[in-house]
């Protein structure tokens, strides 16, 4: 792990430990510093802005809450974040199931678009990990693609993929510590 790397996670680790003592400030700076991923990822699940909007405010209400039960357990704190983001997002998506449509004359907000930079980094970033999952085998890919990034329960994956739910529980523990160690070179 790089020193960048390590001194972002400290300071993320930092941001929320004062969160969980009340620090608005450092609240602010957490939401600054996160919320563009956290909503790439809740927009990744329910492929609808507005509801990824929605959830993230969500997200960042449930962070102000549970911060105080954050530990330092050596993983990044972003994987308990997006963790957070992911699982607001699928229960949304979840909930959604047999609401009415939105109707055609809602507004549409645009979402902030990022600047040259950080749309440079993002696409670099989105590279690397599309290379780390074709190192994936086949079966796996798929199963972290669905369940990751579409937002299959691992039930549904399991019955899609025709093999036990265990079975889809282990290839993504399994995948997931893969596509870490892939990441981090």
């Amino acid at each position: 792990m790089t020193t960048t790397t390590q001194a972002r996670r400290s300071h993320v680790e930092t941001m929320i430990a004062q969160v969980a003592l009340g620090d608005r400030a450092a609240f602010d700076a957490l939401y600054a510093a996160t919320s563009g991923r956290l909503y790439a990822i809740c927009l990744s699940v329910l492929k609808d802005r507005v509801e990824a909007e929605e959830a993230l405010q969500d997200v960042y209400v449930s962070i102000w809450r549970a911060a105080g039960r954050y530990t330092v357990n050596g993983l990044s704190p972003m994987t308990w974040l997006i963790t957070v983001a992911r699982n607001r997002a699928i229960d949304r998506l979840r909930a959604r199931k047999g609401v009415a449509a939105v109707p055609e004359d809602a507004v549409d907000l645009p979402t902030p678009v990022p600047d040259g930079e950080t749309h440079a980094i993002r696409a670099e970033q989105q590279q690397h990990l599309l290379e780390c999952l074709d190192e994936l085998d086949e079966d796996r890919a798929t199963a972290v693609r669905g369940v990751y990034l579409e937002g299959m329960s691992y039930a549904d994956m399991a019955q899609a993929q025709g093999v036990p739910l265990n079975t889809v529980r282990t290839w993504l523990r399994r995948s997931l510590m893969r596509l870490k160690d892939c990441v981090d070179r």
